[in-house]
């Protein structure tokens, strides 16, 4: 393999192949003790709020490891001017793990991120191997937060092993970091931020097919209130149904998003049929079933790609409600009312051919012998932290598949995490340089 256009001459010498090998072998030596490591913590549920015990285990190990390791509860008062980004909740109980390796001096600074909350597990009958078993078949570990994002927090801690373990030091520092809060907004992600965490990069290893992924979504939440006029059901037509109304607006948006769609020029959301969803999650509508409903609320996430503020688009959300609304009647008198709630994600990016890309490009290469795919991410992440507020570029790459994630038998495929792994290491290497 050639010079690497990202890397320092120093780092891709003919000693490179060499340890390359030694890395990877290192990873191989500890590939059923990794597998262990995952299912250790799938075992702990930790949905967003409960979060404590789990970055208890995750203390533990990171102190075993002989990481530098810093425990902390966000405070409120210093998220405070960034609410609008993240969820602001009672974080007593639910601390930020950050284990951090001094550089031996003379290399670039890296930051590992992953997150240690995970969404609710739902109906458990609907899963053919528990939630919480951390179960191994044919290939793949099953569990909430197996692949969204357990796995990527054990990917960080073993390749960052694996380099120690073949005998090499990295000479800038290596942070390793486990957050809480990413499902809602990232508070974690941005609380390490403002704590001071900033590096010369950061990798995050959300699941990404190990696609590296330069680019990720935004998305805003909002709760559309429409109105109604009551009436006893047996005289319905004397009323007028909050569902009907918001059945005309939801047709609006779903428009809206066909519109925005064809307008989006972005080259790496070019392959993506929706760029930027539009989804109502919840609805609630009317007290009694007797009764014509006279109010609805709708909560639902629309989508941004790179590029977008949240302001304007805002500003271009609500003038489509307020359009739709004009031609009804009954809704131009009455307008609905739109409000923006929870953790706004704005997008995000970093260049695709960047130092940090080709980063990955050539880890991956060198570690599997062929060139992953570039892609965008049409969710929100804690990509965006780094990137807008802590001056850090950063990307995403990691095992498992987004499409899983969230869903009952959510897994990873252990061959991808073994990889993800040796990528991550071998990136160590490259980007921090080593002794």
């Amino acid at each position: 393999m050639g010079q690497s256009r990202g890397l320092p001459p120093g780092d891709m010498a003919p000693g490179r192949s060499e340890r390359v090998q030694r890395i990877m072998a290192a990873v191989d030596e500890r590939r059923d003790e990794l597998v262990a490591f995952v299912q250790e913590l799938v075992r702990v549920p930790s949905v967003t709020g409960q979060e404590g015990e789990v970055q208890a285990l995750v203390a533990a190990r990171f102190r075993a490891t002989g990481l530098e390791t810093d425990v902390w509860e966000p405070d409120p008062a210093i998220l405070a001017p960034y609410a609008e980004h993240v969820t602001m909740t009672d974080f007593a109980g639910r601390p930020n793990v950050v284990g951090r390796l001094p550089g031996t001096g003379g290399g670039r600074s890296l930051i590992l991120n992953a997150h240690i909350d995970t969404v609710e597990p739902g109906d458990p009958a609907r899963w053919t191997h528990p939630p919480f078993a951390a179960e191994v078949t044919d290939g793949r570990l099953y569990g909430r937060g197996a692949c969204d994002m357990k796995t990527g927090l054990a990917t960080h801690l073993f390749a960052l092993a694996a380099v120690r373990a073949a005998g090499y030091a990295p000479r800038g520092d290596v942070t390793v970091q486990s957050t809480i809060s990413e499902e809602d907004g990232g508070a974690g992600a941005l609380a390490a931020v403002l704590r001071g965490y900033r590096a010369d990069a950061a990798i995050i290893t959300e699941p990404t097919q190990l696609a590296v992924v330069p680019a990720q979504g935004g998305s805003l939440m909002f709760r559309l209130h429409v109105p109604g006029w009551s009436a006893h059901a047996c005289v319905r037509d004397e009323g007028v149904s909050a569902v009907e109304k918001f059945a005309l607006l939801h047709r609006a948006l779903l428009a809206f998003e066909t519109r925005r769609n064809a307008e989006i020029a972005h080259p790496l959301y070019a392959p993506i049929a929706n760029k930027v969803p539009i989804n109502v999650g919840v609805v609630r509508a009317g007290s009694w079933p007797s009764s014509v409903p006279e109010w609805l609320e709708a909560e639902g996430r629309a989508g941004l790609v790179p590029g977008e503020e949240l302001d304007a688009f805002r500003d271009r959300f609500l003038a489509e409600v307020e359009a739709a609304a004009a031609t009804d009647p009954f809704l131009r008198d009455h307008p609905p009312r739109v409000e923006w709630f929870s953790g706004q994600f704005a997008p995000a990016e970093v260049p695709a051919d960047g130092p940090l890309a080709r980063l990955l490009l050539d880890a991956h290469q060198a570690v599997t012998g062929g060139t992953p795919p570039v892609e965008a991410v049409t969710y929100g992440a804690d990509m965006r932290h780094f990137v807008v507020f802590g001056d850090t570029p950063c990307l995403m790459y990691g095992a498992g598949d987004v499409r899983l994630a969230h869903h009952a038998d959510e897994h990873v495929e252990l061959d991808e995490l073994i990889t993800s792994t040796k990528t991550i290491a071998v990136a160590i290497a490259d980007w921090c340089g080593v002794d």
